[in-house]
C-alpha cells in the first residue's frame, strides 16, 4: 500500500512539474504582448519581418495551452478515480461553465480593465471550459471508444482548412467558433474568437485517455517506456509530413534566406486552430518530458511544481499584474495618456501605439518579475488548499 501510494506521489508530481513548467513559460508572451515593441507592428512569427529570438520567444509558448488542455484531462481521470462517472460528469459540467464564465467576465476584464467590456475574447479559458463540458459527455463511454474518436477529430481536422464562412454574420460566428479564428463586431462590441473549439475538445480527452496509464498500481516502468514511444513516434509522425508538405497544417514551410530560418519554417505550425502538426510536435514533447520528469526532484522541481498545482490561481492573477506593470510602464514611458489607451482595450486592439515598447530584454526582466513575485501568492495558495480540502469550492480555481 505504501509503496502504490508513493509511486502515485511520484505521477502527480511529474504532472504538476510540467504544468508548472508551461504555466511559467505562458507569462513570457503576455508580457510581450504588453511590453515588447514589435508586438504593435508585425506578428513575431513573421518570417519576413521578425528576428530568431523574437520568434522563439512566440514559439516557444505553443507548447503551453495544448499541454495544459492534455493534463486538464488527465486529472480529470485521476479525479475520477475517487468519483463515480455521474459523479465526475456533473463536476466536469459545473467546472465548464464555471470556466466560461471566468472567461467571459473576470479574464476579459483582466485584459480590458473596462466594466463596459467592449471587448470579448474567446481564448484560452473558453476552450477550456467547453472543451471540459464535452468531457463531462465523453467520460460515459468507454476509453477504447474515446480514443480513437478524438484521434480523428484531432487528425482529421485539417481537412476543413479551405472551408470559409466570410461576413461580420451570425453564421460566420458560429463557424469561427468551431474552426476559424476571426474577428467579429457587434454595435460597439468587438469580438476575437481566438480559440475555436476544434480540435481543442479532442485534445482534453485524450488526456483523459492518458490517465490509464497513472492509474493507482500501473507499472511506472512500463508508463514511461509508453510515454517515450508514443510522444517519439508523435515527433517522427510531425518531422516526415512537415518534410513532405502533404497534410496537417495549412501553411506549407519552404527554403528562407539562410537555414536558421528553413527550420523557423520548417517548426512554424499554427495555433490557430491548432494543425494536427502543431498537436503532434507539442503533445509528443509533453509525452517525452513526462517521462523524463518522473525521475527528477530537488529544490527546483518542488518550486515549479507549486505553480503547477496552482494554475488557474496564477493564470488569473498573472494576468492582472502584468497589465497594471504595462499601465505604469506606459504612463512612465510614452506620451499616449494609459488612462485613455490602457482601459479601453487589450493590447492587441489598438493601433495608437507605435513608439511604445521595450527590448527584448526588458520582457525578459519583466517576466522574471512577474514570476518571482508571484510566487509566495502561489505557495500560499497551495498550502491553503492541501489544508481545507473540506472546502468544495477550492477545486474550482
Amino acid at each position: 500500500m505504501q509503496a502504490s501510494l508513493s509511486n502515485n506521489q511520484k505521477r502527480i508530481n511529474s504532472i504538476d512539474l510540467l504544468r508548472g513548467l508551461i504555466m511559467i513559460i505562458m507569462a513570457i508572451d503576455h508580457v510581450r504582448d504588453y511590453f515588447h515593441a514589435s508586438s504593435f507592428l508585425y506578428n513575431p512569427l513573421d518570417l519576413s519581418k521578425t528576428s530568431a529570438p523574437i520568434f522563439l520567444t512566440r514559439w516557444i509558448t505553443h507548447f503551453c495551452a495544448p499541454i495544459f488542455m492534455l493534463l486538464a484531462g488527465t486529472s480529470a481521470y485521476l479525479i475520477g478515480q475517487k468519483k463515480t462517472k455521474k459523479e465526475l460528469s456533473v463536476f466536469l459540467l459545473k467546472r465548464g461553465l464555471w470556466l466560461i464564465f471566468l472567461e467571459m467576465i473576470i479574464v476579459n476584464f483582466g485584459w480590458n480593465f473596462n466594466i463596459l467590456f467592449p471587448n470579448f475574447l474567446f481564448v484560452t479559458i473558453w476552450a477550456l471550459g467547453v472543451s471540459m463540458i464535452v468531457l463531462a459527455a465523453m467520460i460515459h463511454l468507454p476509453v477504447k471508444i474515446i480514443l480513437p474518436v478524438c484521434i480523428l477529430i484531432v487528425a482529421g481536422h485539417n481537412l476543413l482548412d479551405k472551408t470559409h464562412v466570410t461576413g461580420n454574420t451570425l453564421p460566420a460566428f458560429g463557424w469561427a467558433l468551431l474552426h476559424e479564428q476571426n474577428f467579429f463586431y457587434w454595435h460597439k462590441e468587438a469580438f476575437l474568437v481566438g480559440y475555436p473549439l476544434v480540435p481543442w475538445i479532442g485534445v482534453m480527452p485524450l488526456g483523459y485517455c492518458l490517465g490509464v496509464w497513472y492509474a493507482s498500481g500501473y507499472d511506472a516502468a512500463k508508463r514511461r517506456k509508453q510515454l517515450l514511444i508514443t510522444g517519439g513516434a508523435a515527433i517522427l509522425l510531425f518531422i516526415i509530413l512537415r518534410f513532405t508538405n502533404l497534410y496537417g497544417d495549412p501553411v506549407p514551410w519552404s527554403t528562407q534566406k539562410n537555414p536558421l530560418f528553413t527550420l523557423l519554417s520548417f517548426i512554424n505550425v499554427n495555433k490557430y486552430p491548432p494543425s494536427l502538426l502543431y498537436i503532434l510536435v507539442t503533445l509528443g514533447s509533453a509525452l517525452i518530458s513526462l517521462a523524463w520528469m518522473e525521475k527528477l526532484q530537488g529544490t527546483v522541481v518542488n518550486i515549479i511544481s507549486i505553480y503547477g498545482r496552482v494554475p488557474m490561481f496564477f493564470y488569473l492573477i498573472h494576468i492582472y499584474l502584468i497589465h497594471l506593470l504595462a499601465m505604469i510602464a506606459s504612463g512612465l514611458f510614452t506620451s499616449v495618456a494609459w488612462q485613455n489607451w490602457m482601459l479601453r482595450q487589450p493590447i492587441w486592439f489598438n493601433t495608437d501605439l507605435k513608439g511604445y515598447g521595450f527590448p527584448l530584454i526588458v520582457v525578459y526582466l519583466v517576466w522574471a518579475f512577474v514570476v518571482v513575485a508571484l510566487f509566495p501568492l502561489c505557495k500560499r495558495y497551495d498550502r491553503y488548499k492541501q489544508s481545507h480540502k473540506e472546502k468544495w469550492w477550492l477545486s474550482y480555481l
